[in-house]
């Protein structure tokens, strides 16, 4: 039954998370840490987004800074789909996903060597550009916003649990309320269901592709929590062409 068997996918997805959070998210956040410090050039154009002093032409502290919701641009919101589906971060998190692919032998059929590799970490760049595209896609057709917004909150454990909750939730709106993003929570799925139809082993079915997209949430929630702590360079290249989660929003509603 379909039912049933999705129930014990959660189930056994539940008892393996430790070695999950192990296998699959640290090596995602140790991936961001280092891609958070990439510094580009001084001389380089600095981006601005809506809401900087340099954009709005006022002066506001860093603290107001993070107390206003000023809506994101289609500018800036193409330039970090671009950097989110196919920038520097998705090629590094691929290639760490291939190689821990590659020691688990998945799938088994792509076999081992450099051309093995390969296949991996083709797939998983894949499920990464197509899974960023349908978050983004859904999230501009139902007008949320796809961005990621550091918490306002200090202390480890407030950010952490700030930065799981806006892996299920966007803003939306002027005020920048948060709602309920079923874009976020399709989009790791759209990616694994494109693989395992497209490129994957024929054996490799709807039972495969729920348990793919399953890491791949958890993957998006380390990302997350790396925006959360990492991104704190001002000459960094996630610093520079995310934008928008320089600041935070209010909560002006609840989830909707």
């Amino acid at each position: 039954m379909p039912v049933k068997s999705t129930v014990l996918s959660v189930v056994a997805l539940l008892d393996r998370l430790p070695v999950i959070v192990l296998r699959r998210v640290m090596p995602m956040l140790l991936t961001a840490a280092f891609v958070a410090n990439l510094t580009v050039r001084g001389d380089a154009q600095t981006f601005t987004g809506p809401g900087t002093a340099a954009a709005s032409g006022t002066s506001t502290t860093a603290s107001q800074s993070y107390l206003i919701y000023v809506r994101p641009t289609q500018t800036t919101k193409g330039l970090n789909y671009i950097f989110d589906a196919f920038g520097p971060y998705p090629m590094a998190v691929a290639a760490v996903e291939g190689g821990i692919d590659q020691l688990d032998s998945s799938p088994p059929e792509w076999n081992g060597g450099g051309e093995g590799y390969g296949k991996r970490v083709g797939s998983d760049f894949g499920i990464e550009a197509v899974s960023t595209t349908t978050r983004y896609a859904l999230s501009e057709a139902l007008g949320q916003d796809p961005l990621y917004y550091r918490c306002e909150c200090t202390g480890v454990f407030p950010r952490v649990g700030h930065a799981v909750v806006s892996t299920f939730t966007a803003r939306r709106g002027e005020d920048g309320h948060r709602v309920f993003s079923f874009p976020a929570l399709a989009g790791p799925y759209a990616g694994s269901f494109t693989a395992v139809y497209a490129w994957y082993p024929d054996r490799y079915g709807a039972r495969d592709a729920f348990r793919i997209g399953n890491y791949s949430l958890l993957e998006y929630m380390g990302g997350n929590i790396a925006l959360e702590f990492f991104h704190v360079s001002p000459r960094s290249l996630l610093s520079r062409m995310h934008l928008t989660s320089r600041r935070g929003a209010a909560d002006a509603g609840s989830i909707q």
